[in-house]
């Protein structure tokens, strides 16, 4: 019989292959100082485009002072428990009222952590009767939420509207040979990868030949989209269609936590379902207290909306007029796609931080095709007109480099951590 662990030692996966040589710099790299457009990386400033920071919550003087308040108050313990049985607070039911009616639903239930939270939302939800209909680029914790799921899954092509409709026919046809379960679609309200919307629009058209509920996890849109920051939703017109409203707090609100929010019944079925909070110790009482208050600014300053807006359309327009391929993004996530391999693009990451003081994320092999490198940029409210030219400029410069194969190399650069 082997070891269980022997494999573990002799296969480190896809990314783990390069642990040795990348770790503390390509891969778990340490930004210091204050959250913001700019940080230190090993020693120096570098422009920041790798955080989620959209609307440039995360070092508001009014966050930082409601944060150091609650913490001071609280500490980080309480509530004790988890909610269900010793871990409830008036905070936390608060927080969830404020947030069901900011997204126009009855309801909202709160969860520790976006991932974790819809992973088992989606299995409290579905039984092994039910199919799940859902686009091929849905974000990994919707993948394992799936993997979870005793029944049927069907895939459609990402944001592919026939193809959606074919799979929705297939479910359907399941179901009523069954003679048992409902349809489940999942889709994104932005693709954090591509920056594209989803075709919410669309699909919901289809509510009119297809019976199915709809659940959108909008981690990217929420904040940031909709003429109040409501989400895709609301920014194409069907938030009411919208069965299930999925949002994390980690992005637009710089913050921990997550929440669905939906018809009462429903929301309160999940409440008392969902196994990853039943049996998880309560969201700490700053954090909530702080998402109050990141919630009240989401909602009352459009001013941080308007700039973060105004930083996407600069940086996204020099992109474009610079020759780069930024695909379909409608979202303030901006894919840079370029041609080359895991050494190249790691070569030219490294230039870009060492040389030009540019640091952003790069997304390569196996997460996308081989031979594809996509340099993930996520502009916030606090990037300034200077931040923006720098980057356009250290992009026009080390693309050059790129077409010419001047980072073509045997292997990814040793740039560990001594």
């Amino acid at each position: 019989m082997a070891d269980i662990f022997e494999k573990l030692v002799k296969h480190n996966g896809p990314i783990g292959q390069h642990r040795e040589r990348a770790h503390g710099y390509f891969a778990f790299p340490k930004l210091e100082g204050e959250i913001g457009s700019r940080m230190i990386f090993r020693g120096k400033e570098k422009i920041v485009w790798s955080l989620n920071n959209y609307l440039g919550l995360a070092n508001h003087p009014e966050i930082r002072r409601v944060d150091a308040e609650a913490a001071a108050q609280f500490g980080m313990a309480a509530p004790m428990g988890a909610r269900m049985m010793s871990g409830n607070s008036n905070y936390h039911e608060k927080l969830e009222k404020e947030l069901a009616d900011f997204e126009g639903k009855e309801d909202a239930t709160l969860f520790n952590y976006g991932y974790q939270g819809i992973m088992s939302a989606i299995d409290a939800i579905c039984g092994r009767h039910d199919v799940i209909v859902y686009d091929a680029e849905s974000h990994a914790c919707i993948i394992d939420g799936l993997r979870l799921h005793p029944g049927h899954r069907y895939v459609f092509k990402h944001n592919d509207l026939e193809d959606c409709e074919k799979q929705l026919q297939r479910a359907t046809a399941l179901v009523d040979k069954q003679n048992a379960g409902g349809i489940l679609v999942i889709t994104e309200g932005v693709f954090g990868m591509a920056g594209d919307q989803g075709k919410l629009k669309e699909i919901v058209a289809l509510k009119k030949e297809y019976s199915f509920r709809l659940l959108v996890d909008d981690a990217h849109g929420f904040g940031t989209l909709g003429k109040t920051g409501a989400g895709a939703g609301e920014a194409q017109g069907v938030q009411d269609e919208i069965d299930l409203y999925f949002s994390t707090f980690a992005k637009s609100m710089a913050s921990i936590g997550a929440f669905m929010a939906g018809d009462r019944a429903i929301i309160d079925y999940i409440r008392y379902n969902t196994r990853s909070q039943i049996f998880a110790k309560s969201l700490p009482m700053p954090i909530t207290i702080g998402n109050l208050k990141r919630l009240e600014l989401l909602k009352t300053k459009p001013e941080l909306r308007k700039k973060l807006w105004e930083v996407v359309g600069k940086l996204q327009k020099g992109l474009r007029e610079g020759g780069f391929d930024i695909g379909k993004t409608d979202s303030p996530v901006t894919p840079v796609y370029m041609k080359g391999d895991v050494p190249e693009a790691t070569a030219m990451v490294m230039d870009l931080r060492e040389n030009y003081n540019i640091f952003c994320s790069i997304v390569v092999y196996p997460v996308i095709p081989k031979g594809h490198i996509i340099y993930r940029l996520v502009p916030t409210a606090v990037h300034t007109d200077e931040d923006i030219e720098l980057t356009l400029q250290a992009f026009r410069e080390t693309k050059k480099k790129l077409d010419a194969g001047d980072y073509k190399v045997q292997a990814i650069p040793d740039m560990a951590e001594a």
